[in-house]
């Protein structure tokens, strides 16, 4: 079964969410085949980690007064703010072959999609270390609730620096995995929506965060067109995964789910709220 490649464009954080869980429930019924999906936001919006505990890690007030919207994502991790990016997700079945039996497997399986589409632009990009190299039983320490303070295992790095960050849930034998590629990033944003003690520490954090994470536009010297960057990710995955990738879009199925998950889940402060 070749995967489907979706484009869609920019949405709303409830719409994006919806229709990645949407396309997961079709694959998962067998109603639709493997998928890959790029997006981006409008508004700009941070989504939380399933586990995250909104109101303690972000400023929901001055998320508000900036206009931007609070969803929480049915995968873990940690909060990122979702501005000038590019977000894909890929769904596939567990048994799918050639897929990596373990979730670190996966996420390495995945991330050399992206490091194959990243190089054919002319990036400089590798896969973070993974914890366990630093010792067994040892767990990385982040200064922030934010993603992009740290690389977890097998995410993107340029100039030591990182670059994308992603997210992995199983679900009925299914693997919804998603994540942002930073095209610019803006520190001090990220700071300023973030639940801080004080003036100082947001400031710290915000210098911090500058160290940490790069966007494409300063690892490459010049931001590609969003067909130019779709198409060179489209086919590191169809290289990296060894498989065929076609253009496609939702079936109606997945788009009637989508509208009732946006509505009535994503859209909800009972869900994004949800801690």
């Amino acid at each position: 079964m070749p995967w489907r490649v979706i484009d869609s464009g920019a949405s709303s954080a409830a719409g994006n969410m919806a229709a990645d869980e949407a396309i997961m429930l079709a694959h998962g019924a067998g109603e639709a085949p493997p998928t890959l999906r790029f997006y981006g936001w409008r508004p700009a919006a941070v989504s939380l980690g399933y586990f995250q505990r909104a109101a303690a890690e972000i400023d929901l007030d001055a998320c508000h007064a900036r206009g931007i919207d609070v969803v929480r994502r049915l995968t873990g991790g940690r909060a990122v703010l979702h501005d000038a990016e590019l977000t894909y997700s890929v769904v596939v079945r567990e048994d799918f072959p050639g897929v990596p039996p373990t979730i670190t497997g996966a996420y390495r399986w995945f991330s050399g999609g992206l490091l194959d589409g990243l190089k054919r632009l002319g990036v400089e990009a590798g896969l973070s270390i993974p914890p366990a190299a630093y010792g067994q039983g040892r767990r990385s320490k982040h200064a922030s609730a934010a993603c992009f303070d740290a690389p977890a295992q097998y995410e993107l790095t340029c100039a030591g620096r990182k670059l994308a960050g992603s997210a992995q849930v199983r679900k009925n034998g299914v693997i919804l995995q998603h994540g942002s590629l930073l095209l610019r990033f803006d520190a001090a944003k990220v700071a300023a929506i973030l639940r801080l003690p004080s003036p100082e520490a947001r400031a710290a954090t915000a210098a911090m965060l500058a160290g940490r994470a790069i966007g494409l536009e300063e690892a490459l010297g010049r931001l590609p067109a969003w067909t130019e960057l779709t198409d060179a990710l489209t086919a590191g995955f169809a290289a990296a995964l060894a498989d065929e990738f076609v253009p496609g879009g939702l079936t109606a199925g997945e788009r009637a789910v989508a509208a009732t998950l946006a509505a009535e889940k994503y859209g909800c402060d009972s869900w994004n709220l949800l801690r």
